[in-house]
């Protein structure tokens, strides 16, 4: 899932203060499996910003609604209700949320309350990790299904660098070294013919490094024979 973290409020203060009516806008799925960016949130948002003693004056209007995924255009359009004399809205939704909400409001500000981490999953309760950064060509079937790019602070792709120690990354001796976690699961699963096996220098073209990127399913059409 997309994992985001509440910006900090004086962040959020400044970004709404000259604003008079601003709809604080959930979205009902990333986000609200982690904990930051759902209805419970938004609503959440909307008393600390109006109780919090925040703002030198009055603090803006706020009213709240939550969509189920402020990703998709359609539903954006077709469910997203502005409430009259609404000057601004004020995203709980990661980057690409707030992106799309953008689009299809174009005549108001879309301001992003959270700030958009990382393709993450939940490990232990209440923690989410990095596994994944869309590079567009995954390599997971040889690497025991753990991401070199994600998990590895080097992006190595044939094995450990030579600071790796104990198990533990050099950047962070806190971190497991990913490359002794591919290692370990190539064991127990009896692919270590994988480990031996040289990989080419990746093509970062097939992730950001390409610019943004796009994916186009063309219906299928019947024919009448």
């Amino acid at each position: 899932m997309i994992v985001g973290k509440l910006k900090p409020m004086q962040e959020i203060v400044d970004s709404i203060t000259e604003f008079h009516k601003v709809l604080i806008l959930g979205c009902g799925t990333c986000v609200t499996v982690c904990l930051t960016g759902g209805d419970k949130e938004a609503h959440a948002l909307a008393r600390d910003l109006t109780n919090g003693g925040y703002f030198e004056e009055d603090p803006p209007t706020l009213t709240v609604d939550t969509i189920e995924r402020q990703c998709e255009w359609d539903l954006v359009k077709t469910y997203l209700n502005i409430p009259p004399d609404t000057d601004a809205v004020l995203s709980l939704a990661c980057g690409a949320g707030v992106q799309t909400v953008a689009e299809v409001c174009k005549a108001l500000p879309v301001i992003p309350a959270l700030n958009t981490t990382f393709l993450g999953a939940l490990d232990e309760p209440g923690i989410w990790r990095e596994k994944c950064q869309g590079c567009g060509d995954c390599v997971l079937a040889y690497t025991g299904g753990i991401c070199p790019v994600s998990r590895c602070a080097k992006r190595l792709f044939n094995g450990p660098c030579g600071g790796s120690s104990g198990g533990k990354c050099e950047i962070n001796p806190e971190l497991d070294c990913a490359w002794h976690l591919i290692i370990e699961r190539l064991k127990a699963l009896g692919r270590l013919d994988y480990y031996d096996k040289i990989h080419p220098p990746k093509d970062w073209s097939q992730g950001r490094a390409g610019g943004p990127r796009s994916m186009e399913r063309i219906p299928k059409i019947e024919m009448d024979v």
